[in-house]
């Protein structure tokens, strides 16, 4: 399981060092695409390999089936995790992710998310303030 939230300086060659928590979990490669509000997701083969088949299922004779696995399949891309445990971020992702100087890399469950430091830190203060009402939308179905 992927948790934790780490801070790191995404380089002027477009790389972010994997913190070493989450390499272990990576090791040689991972999978990374666009992600959802604005952040990078990355996952190991293993679980973009689930993610993959639960797209399959999903009928493509629904616009918005078509255009999410579009959004997440056609920003993916395979990257190696260099020696030092850094990946190389293309430009596309970069830009649309809005990374540069620091960025947060944070664990959740499957995947880790890499967010621009500042729309990270607006973003966690949202839900911070609205954690009650989200628990009590997930109580309301069975969640908690």
């Amino acid at each position: 399981m992927l948790i934790g939230e780490y801070t790191h300086t995404f380089d002027t060659k477009n790389r972010v060092a994997l913190p070493a928590k989450f390499r272990k979990e990576f090791g040689s490669k991972v999978i990374v695409t666009r992600g959802l509000d604005r952040c990078l997701f990355i996952y190991t083969p293993k679980s973009w390999e689930k993610i993959i088949a639960r797209m399959s299922d999903l009928s493509i004779g629904q616009a918005s089936t078509r255009g999410f696995n579009r959004f997440m399949l056609s920003g993916a891309v395979d990257i190696e995790v260099d020696s030092q445990g850094r990946i190389l971020i293309p430009d596309f992702l970069k830009g649309f992710a809005s990374l540069e100087g620091k960025v947060v890399l944070a664990g959740v469950n499957d995947r880790v998310e890499v967010w621009n430091e500042n729309e990270w830190e607006t973003y966690k203060a949202s839900i911070e303030q609205n954690a009650d009402q989200l628990a009590e939308k997930l109580g309301e179905i069975g969640i908690l």
